[in-house]
């Protein structure tokens, strides 16, 4: 890497986008959040609730939404300074990070195919924190794969009339609004529900693996009705163009929410060990503590390297970095759940303690792996990059085919 006249870091593929003033109070605003937090996150963890004294905090710090333009109350922030909040969140509180998430899932999609009238009415409210936002896409038998939504969604000229249950809802239980992915005429839609609308059922989830304090929630949509203006672009866009739009923008933040687990666990495990002695021997002297904390921070880097470099490629435009960032959420993943393992092993009894954060990101990291499938799913994503770029034309790889 060399640096450039602009402050950025010359590699491969481009510059990478620099951090401007907005940006850098953004990210410090971010800092100064998780560094208050973190006294209180193991405790939000055990109560399995975000206080909303926390959220009001995230939008006192504009941290709902802040890559929305400044005319709907975002802070215009770029995908390098989001990368870098979301990684100071992650670092203390996944469910800090996970309202940055939804909040930016919903506003994203909206801010890019919403209608004016549409972007007017809820972008402002969403950057503020009047409204605290949903995505509810998952049910019971579509999971990675969106396409199997049975969700209806029922045009009927005047109104909507949206049918089905969602699992697995980021704030689903105290939302204002839900981004529900649903199905209309045979084609996928997506519409936006208020929480307080007739039909809403909420059913709150405690005591999963992770994102205890994330108030996630199950929904039950029974013939809720909502004006027609409320549909975000045409049937058939529903799941190729908004949810994508939003699914793509949570990965973001996810990856770099993961490289702030890794690098947080990383530091307590060194720490620990620089400082923890046993029979008069201090736990670093150990041959086998110091590789596992090499190879820890070697991932954690490594993780590093590839969101910066996806933070790159989607400053150069909307839809730019999808597959970038799908790498860099894999491998930030995988980084978080290996430093979170061997730190709670370097800790010990420590890092077995209900307010251990290492302990805390264990659980949470092992989410983040699977949060949209398999391990395995992104892993044919990367494949199928790799053969189009270095492989025969697909036709050329069916069986029987002429070498």
């Amino acid at each position: 890497m060399t640096t450039v006249p602009d402050g950025g870091q010359q590699g491969p593929d481009g510059p990478d986008e620099p951090i401007g003033p907005d940006g850098t109070a953004v990210v410090r605003a971010a800092a100064e959040l998780a560094a208050e937090a973190r006294g209180d996150a193991a405790g939000w963890d055990r109560d399995g609730a975000l206080p909303a004294s926390a959220r009001k905090a995230m939008a006192a710090a504009r941290l709902l939404a802040p890559d929305l333009p400044r005319r709907y109350g975002g802070a215009d922030l770029g995908p390098a300074a989001l990368g870098e909040a979301a990684a100071h969140l992650g670092g203390v509180c996944s469910a800090l990070r996970g309202l940055l998430t939804v909040q930016g899932m919903v506003a994203a999609a909206l801010a890019r195919w919403g209608t004016r009238e549409q972007r007017d009415d809820w972008l402002p409210r969403l950057a503020s924190g009047e409204l605290t936002a949903g995505f509810a896409a998952t049910e019971e038998a579509a999971g990675s794969t969106l396409a199997a939504v049975r969700t209806r969604v029922e045009d009927t000229g005047t109104d909507v009339v949206v049918s089905g249950r969602k699992k697995w809802v980021t704030f689903g239980a105290v939302a204002d609004v839900f981004l529900v992915l649903g199905e209309c005429g045979g084609k996928p839609a997506a519409v936006l529900v208020e929480a307080d609308r007739a039909g809403v059922v909420r059913e709150p989830v405690s005591g999963q693996l992770g994102m205890r304090a994330a108030r996630i929630a199950h929904v039950t949509f029974d013939g809720v009705r909502v004006p027609r203006s409320h549909l975000v672009a045409p049937p058939g866009l529903g799941l190729s163009h908004v949810a994508a739009t939003a699914i793509d923008h949570g990965r973001f933040t996810v990856a770099w929410g993961c490289v702030g687990m890794a690098e947080a666990c990383v530091a307590d495990a060194a720490s620990h060990a620089a400082t923890r002695a046993q029979a008069g021997v201090l736990l670093a002297d150990h041959q086998l503590v110091r590789s596992l904390l090499a190879r820890s921070a070697v991932a954690s880097e490594g993780a590093r390297e590839l969101a910066r470099r996806a933070a790159g490629f989607r400053a150069k435009g909307p839809g730019r970095g999808v597959s970038e960032t799908i790498v860099a959420k894999y491998a930030a993943a995988a980084a978080a759940a290996s430093a979170s393992r061997d730190a709670v092993q370097i800790l010990g009894s420590a890092g077995c303690e209900p307010d251990s954060r290492a302990g805390r990101h264990f659980r949470d990291a092992k989410v983040m792996e699977i949060i949209e499938g398999a391990p395995q799913v992104a892993e044919l994503h990367i494949a199928d990059r790799l053969l189009r770029r270095y492989g025969p034309p697909p036709a050329a790889r069916q069986p029987g085919a002429p070498a």
